[in-house]
């Protein structure tokens, strides 16, 4: 039976069988052109079809073994084609038995369906062996191919790098197109040139050490995420990683040590869409001449060296500002921590203080003494409190920040800022200050230095301040002006009140404050403080005597109150209406200002300066009592001595004037000897 058919690529098969069986031949004709092996192997594009057509004439007899032909060929033929052998498109499934071909130097089987390398362990002069285009899943059967120096096995199934290891002298390794995750048993192949890994499922880049002569590297269509060891490849020129996930310079810093690298890709990737790419990747590999197959010119480095310089100081600059965050950051928590530690503490002492005035009620009771809510700290600190005090410095335990036209305070520290010598410009521009970790009865006694140094301060922050009665808000009143009011519930006790807000409105009247904790004061708001404290105010300033009174006042609020006191017994006629809206007004005034706050440590300083008053008066009438009764005594003795010593002067008088012309004579002559 005779059988003729046109195949691709001119392939004119003829298929003749005969009824002999040991004449069963199956043969093939390959009418094609011939091409030579080109000059140059492939640099970055191994990804292309090789085609190196030959006009055989070949014939595959069936063996023995009817999954293995064999193939043969005329004395002609290997005359003429003695070297090379092309088998491509001949939807082979298995490598023919390849007999009396020992000198074959190049082998083609692109186009098929070969699902296994095999019978070709025969062939060890060959040095070029192409299988593009099958069915391989493991590369096997090279063993015995020492002479081996292009082996091209694109687009195939092979998912692992493996048995290559006596493939020394390999010069090109085409593996691009498989399913290939890893590069791996490369090391030992120090003579390899080229390596096409293209379109694999490769995720990084490593394991190239021992590759000393790899000149191009192609990672095109990968996954790749970072890329490591390149630098370590002395002599590699050209490296595409086109189309991968790769997305900081980061990722593939070590191409920067490079000393070889001439020409690299990274179109495709998400760090070529970045503004920064190109100046980067030319700032830190000036030995490159082309990028993304584009030549470099020098005014490009130009512009990458200015950029890059650019670039260098903003990174300076974050660096910096991320330092200066961290330091805060810590110097924050020692803050926290040391205010923590001080917090334990107090409530330990009163703990322990309400422990003893317990015990000692009654005695307390008996003598009428007063005990101090708040000691002097003069008590010792149990060991683990102090050793943690005493690991912070001072200069970590406090923080003074200014940002934009915000002054944060950390720490009680922080508040002898308030004596720096403040330029006009940053003072003025300062309009919130926030409090953080300081006792309120701290920044009591700075309230003043505040309102002349930042004279501009409208918005008021408290965290971690200890405000924890309505009395507090009362020193507020000295500032010249308060817009807003912010009382964090952390640290603030006094916001567990329901009406503490009000108080605060009826209190700071005078500075027509709009917002408090973020929420918009209303008219509403302002009548109910009227009415829940206004009360309160009348009754604080009518039980007050006058001169404690005026001296709560200030100079100029003084005088007013002088002259309405005055005005108190005038007519009612004399005084105009202006007048007594003017005193209705500053009546008002005086009533809040009767609502004052004295803070513990000016408590304790008038305390004392009181005792010290106490027992000088106490000294100075017990003086005066021991004299009074020296003098009495001395009274009552002249009383009784009085009668007998009347008696004695009558009659010495008489005596001494009995004979008139002797006395005068005598007076004479103390007179005399006066003078």
């Amino acid at each position: 039976m005779d059988f003729q058919a046109e195949v691709n690529c001119g392939l004119h098969l003829v298929i003749q069988t005969s009824s002999l069986p040991e004449k069963n031949k199956v043969e093939f004709r390959l009418n094609k052109e011939t091409s030579s092996f080109p000059g140059r192997l492939l640099q970055h594009d191994l990804e292309r079809n090789y085609s190196s057509r030959q006009g055989d004439h070949i014939n595959l007899v069936s063996s023995s073994m009817p999954s293995f032909p064999i193939l043969q060929r005329s004395s002609e033929e290997k005359i003429l084609y003695s070297d090379r052998l092309t088998l491509e498109r001949q939807k082979l499934t298995v490598c023919p038995i390849i007999d009396g071909e020992e000198h074959l130097r190049l082998l083609n089987f692109q186009h098929n369906f070969i699902t296994r390398i095999q019978n070709i362990s025969n062939l060890q002069r060959l040095i070029f062996l192409d299988l593009y285009d099958n069915q391989i899943e493991e590369i096997s059967g090279l063993s015995t191919l020492r002479s081996l120096r292009v082996l091209l096995l694109g687009k195939n199934r092979i998912k692992k790098i493996s048995n290559l290891e006596n493939l020394k002298s390999l010069d090109v390794l085409d593996l691009h197109g498989n399913q290939i995750t890893k590069i791996e048993n490369v090391n030992h192949l120090c003579d390899l040139r080229v390596l096409n890994l293209a379109r694999n499922l490769l995720s990084h880049v490593d394991n190239l050490n021992g590759l000393d002569s790899l000149t191009e590297l192609n990672l095109r269509h990968n996954q790749i995420t970072f890329v490591r060891d390149v630098d370590n490849l002395p002599c590699l020129q050209r490296l595409f990683l086109s189309f991968n996930n790769i997305s900081t310079f980061e990722s593939v810093c070590c191409l920067a040590d490079s000393t070889s690298l001439s020409d690299i890709t990274f179109d495709g990737n998400p760090i070529a869409q970045e503004s920064w790419y190109k100046h980067t990747i030319l700032q830190n590999m000036m030995q490159l001449r082309q990028l993304d197959m584009k030549r470099i010119t020098e005014e490009e480095r130009r512009m990458a060296s200015v950029v890059a310089k650019k670039e260098e100081e903003k990174k300076r600059e974050s660096h910096k500002q991320s330092l200066l965050k961290e330091k805060k950051r810590l110097i924050i928590n020692n803050v926290a921590r040391k205010w923590d530690l001080q917090q334990n503490r107090i409530t330990n002492i009163a703990t322990n203080q309400e422990r003893k005035d317990s015990d000692s009620q009654d005695n307390s009771q008996n003598d009428g003494g007063t005990m101090s809510a708040f000691p002097e700290e003069t008590g010792s600190l149990d060991s683990g409190l102090t050793s943690a005090l005493q690991g912070l410095s001072v200069t970590d335990t406090h923080l003074v920040e200014v940002d934009g036209d915000t002054l944060s305070l950390y720490g009680s520290g922080a508040l002898e800022c308030l004596d720096r010598n403040w330029s006009v410009q940053t003072a003025g521009m300062v309009t919130t200050v926030s409090f953080t970790f300081i006792e309120f009865d701290e920044i009591v006694q700075v309230l003043p230095k505040l309102k002349i140094k930042f004279p501009n301060s409208l918005h008021l922050k408290f965290k971690e301040t200890n405000l924890v009665m309505l009395q507090q808000f009362n020193a507020l009143a000295q500032l010249r002006r308060v817009d807003q009011l912010t009382v964090d519930p952390q640290g603030n006790p006094v916001v567990n009140f329901t009406l503490w807000k009000y108080y605060v409105l009826f209190r700071l009247s005078h500075f027509s404050m709009q917002k408090i904790n973020g929420t918009e004061v209303t008219q509403n708001d302002m009548i109910m403080a009227e009415r829940l404290f206004g009360i309160l105010a009348h009754v604080a300033s009518s039980e007050l005597p006058q001169y404690r009174l005026i001296s709560i006042l200030g100079d100029a609020r003084k005088k007013q109150f002088r002259y309405l006191l005055e005005t108190k017994g005038k007519k009612p006629g004399i005084v105009n209406e202006e007048n007594n809206d003017s005193k209705r007004l500053v009546g008002e005034n005086t009533n809040r200002a009767t609502l004052n706050y004295t803070t513990r440590d000016f408590y304790n300083e008038k305390l004392e300066e009181i005792k010290e008053k106490k027992k000088f008066c106490k000294t100075y009438i017990e003086d005066l009592v021991k004299e009074a009764t020296e003098i009495n005594m001395k009274n009552e003795a002249l009383q009784k001595l009085w009668p007998q010593m009347f008696i004695e002067l009558v009659r010495d008088a008489v005596i001494e004037i009995r004979n008139k012309n002797s006395y005068m004579k005598i007076c004479l002559q103390q007179i005399t000897d006066q003078k």
